[in-house]
């Protein structure tokens, strides 16, 4: 469903002409039957939970599952975690120049274009950001200090506030015109001006209103929400308070006691002030509780709870945490799994190994796949771009 015909055609051309280039006549090639089988191997493995368990493990007489022994040998699968490829690599480089994903961009617009079309999203959409974990090398790599993992590659999601399935997604490879995102090195590029309104309007083309999208601070604007509503989409989302459309009665929180709220409105936005507790505010900005939802006070807040929370605050609660769950279920049904010495396996196994997480993008998709479909997308996304990031070496550790 996810992996194309057209998709397994390209990896199957791609890895055929690499084990041709590496092992000659040895390599007894690969067909659909083949990929299909590695690509459930590797499924299996997220559903056992199998994240960071040695490979040759899985194949252990004793402790091993015997369907891993029953469907290749694990020389087998390193040999096509090795050699598995998305591109031509000999002629990478010259595409490279001008395309940071150019090992794996057939694929990768395969996949993304593919999203939309399986899934129909609920009345409630997330747009956030996304850090998945990875230490290679990579000229877009981010280092976030407030995420987890610290160092990864970052992507902009829109999925369904409910079930986390990924409905279309954006690598970030650095700012515009080349240059780093994280990576090291590289003169410094003007930032983009403008992005959280361009991103949100991006991973939302397409998108059929009426649905309301539920994004943080970085992204919402008035502007944004003007732009979305002309297509019958509304907005929901923490804001700034350096923004220079915000009242300056709504900025102060002097002389407020704690579980008050103050409103503004315009005839297609609310932008409201909440006090959670003494001298701290949080505002949001709702074009989802417009003036004409608002005919009188009673409508904003709920009254019959003790803390007096807003309308507009308990709907961006319960729709803000469509990708942070899409995190968690990529983390619970992940594929990657450690990395084995080189005499496990027989011949290069510990070269295979070592970029197993990363050069087997379509595995990975194919795990979070059974895991949900929330979690399909980003997985691909994560460990395609990984291939994509040029040759790999062992992760370093702290």
């Amino acid at each position: 469903m996810f992996v194309t015909p057209a998709v397994e055609r390209i990896v199957l051309e791609n890895t055929n002409l690499e084990g041709s280039r590496k092992l000659g006549s040895a390599w007894k090639g690969m067909d659909e039957v083949d990929l299909r089988a590695y690509l459930g191997l590797l499924i299996l493995s997220g559903v056992y939970r199998s994240r960071g368990e040695a490979v040759a493990s899985l194949w252990d007489a004793e402790s091993g599952r015997a369907i891993f022994r029953a469907t290749m040998s694990l020389k087998v699968f390193h040999a096509y975690s090795k050699l598995l490829r998305f591109d031509d690599r000999q002629t990478r480089p010259a595409r490279r120049a001008t395309d940071k994903l150019a090992a794996v961009r057939e694929v990768w617009d395969a996949w993304v274009e593919r999203l939309p079309s399986l899934y129909d999203p609920g009345p409630n959409v997330t747009v956030d950001e996304q850090l998945v974990p990875f230490r290679g090398r990579c000229s877009f790599r981010q280092y976030m200090p407030s995420k987890p993992a610290k160092y990864g590659l970052k992507f902009w999601v829109a999925c369904d506030a409910k079930s986390s399935y990924a409905w279309k997604m954006q690598l970030y490879t650095g700012k515009p015109g080349g240059g780093g995102g994280g990576g090291g090195g590289g003169e410094k590029r003007a930032s983009e001006k403008k992005q959280g309104q361009r991103v949100v309007l991006d991973v939302t083309e397409g998108l059929a209103g009426p649905r309301n999208v539920t994004c943080d601070n970085f992204f919402t604007s008035y502007e944004l929400g003007q732009r979305l509503l002309r297509r019958e989409l509304t907005m929901l989302g923490t804001v700034r308070k350096n923004k220079p459309e915000l009242p300056p009665a709504l900025l102060s929180v002097k002389g407020r006691s704690a579980f008050s709220s103050a409103f503004a409105f315009t005839p297609s936005t609310v932008l409201v002030s909440y006090v959670p507790k003494k001298n701290k505010n949080v505002i949001l900005m709702s074009t989802l509780h417009s003036a004409a939802t608002a005919a009188a006070d009673v409508l904003l807040v709920d009254a019959g709870r003790r803390d007096k929370k807003p309308f507009a605050v308990l709907d961006y609660n319960a729709t803000k945490g469509g990708v942070d769950n899409l995190d968690k279920v990529i983390g619970t049904y992940s594929c990657s799994l450690a990395r084995a010495d080189a005499s496990e396996g027989g011949s290069g196994c510990g070269s295979s190994s070592r970029s197993l997480s990363c050069s087997s993008g379509l595995g990975a998709a194919a795990a979070a796949g059974a895991a949900g479909a929330g979690a399909a997308g980003a997985a691909a996304a994560a460990a395609a771009a990984a291939a994509a990031a040029g040759p790999h070496r062992r992760p370093r550790l702290g």
